[in-house]
């Protein structure tokens, strides 16, 4: 995995910036932004954004203060971007992939087995980053930064030993592309988001998931399920954006200390994430759930479905697409 060092130096610059303006007697009117969040407050993307604010306020001199509200509070995930796109909300975080179906090129993280590994995400991000920064850009937003959840695999209620065994059952999507895969193994996707799913398990409305082991931890699923197959599929990316033209509003000095806390944001959501993956599993392992190699035969499965999305997500992306998967197979 490529490590990003963030720039310290600019970091200080753009704090010390701020000092001097304060020391010079020059006036600097505080800014409160609220931020809305998809995660629960032990998530570490959550842990993150909150770093992430009390470093945006420390170098600003306290001059932009950012209040993060987890778990789906403010506003649910599905609806953060068009809020910060109509000024409902400055700041925001979701999972890209769930940005798909407006334009494909947002579901460059989620075709399995296409980049199941710190390294290859890494160099599938540095590709895809300047396309979808440039998608944004045209729809008034700024991004900050992006992080990768933990790789993905699949929860059940039962033995799996052949994909055939998820047809017919509710599977829990969060995105167009798990959606998709649901599909393909004959299974019947159903969308439901983080804070639901216990309560989504518990009465029924879904029996199997594709996920992290982050997710599985925050929402304690050995108290509705007992196997887990550690696939490592994709490592779906979360982004951290804002309004174009409430950014422009800022200062200077404020401007820089964002951008140099969202690339510290950054390279320290990478680490944390590769870091605490096999802990997750530990923690899932110790309440009792079952940590298991996929079979052979769903290894293969998972794999020849993987390569089908692909296929279908470039038609999809259109030059985007094609753009991204030459420069990433390079």
């Amino acid at each position: 995995m490529t490590v990003r060092i963030p720039s310290h130096r600019h970091f200080l610059a753009a704090a010390s910036a701020v000092a001097m303006a304060c020391a010079s007697g020059t006036t600097i009117a505080q800014t409160k932004w609220d931020m809305p969040t998809p995660y629960p407050d032990g998530n570490f993307h959550t842990k993150n954004v909150r770093q992430f604010a009390e470093e945006v306020a420390k170098a600003s001199g306290g001059q932009l203060q950012i209040t993060v509200h987890s778990n789906g509070a403010l506003i649910k995930m599905p609806e953060i971007k068009r809020a910060v796109q109509t000024g409902q909300v400055p700041v925001g975080e979701v999972l890209v992939s769930v940005l798909a179906n407006e334009a494909a090129i947002f579901a460059f993280d989620s075709n399995p087995f296409l980049a199941n590994s710190y390294s290859k995400a890494d160099k599938l991000w540095k590709v895809a980053r300047p396309i979808v920064e440039k998608r944004l850009d045209s729809q008034g937003i700024q991004l900050l930064y992006s992080v990768p959840w933990p790789p993905q695999g699949i929860y059940s209620k039962k033995d799996l030993n052949s994909l055939s065994d998820l047809k017919g059952i509710k599977f829990r999507t969060y995105n167009p592309t798990t959606s998709r895969f649901a599909e393909l193994v004959g299974a019947i996707p159903t969308t439901v988001q983080v804070p639901e799913v216990p309560q989504a398990f518990r009465t029924g409305l879904v029996d199997a998931m594709i996920t992290s082991g982050a997710t599985g931890v925050d929402t304690q699923a050995w108290d509705y399920l007992s196997h887990y197959y550690d696939t490592q599929a994709m490592l779906p990316q979360n982004i951290v954006f804002v309004s174009k033209a409430t950014f422009a509003k800022l200062d200077a000095a404020t401007q820089k200390a964002m951008l140099a806390a969202a690339s510290a944001a950054e390279s320290r959501g990478w680490k944390t994430s590769e870091s605490e993956n096999d802990g997750y599993k530990k923690t899932m392992a110790s309440k009792g759930i079952k940590i298991l190699t996929p079979p052979a035969r769903i290894a293969a499965e998972f794999e020849a479905i993987g390569k089908q999305m692909t296929e279908e997500w470039v038609k999809k992306a259109g030059s985007e697409g094609e753009s991204v998967l030459a420069g990433y197979r390079k």
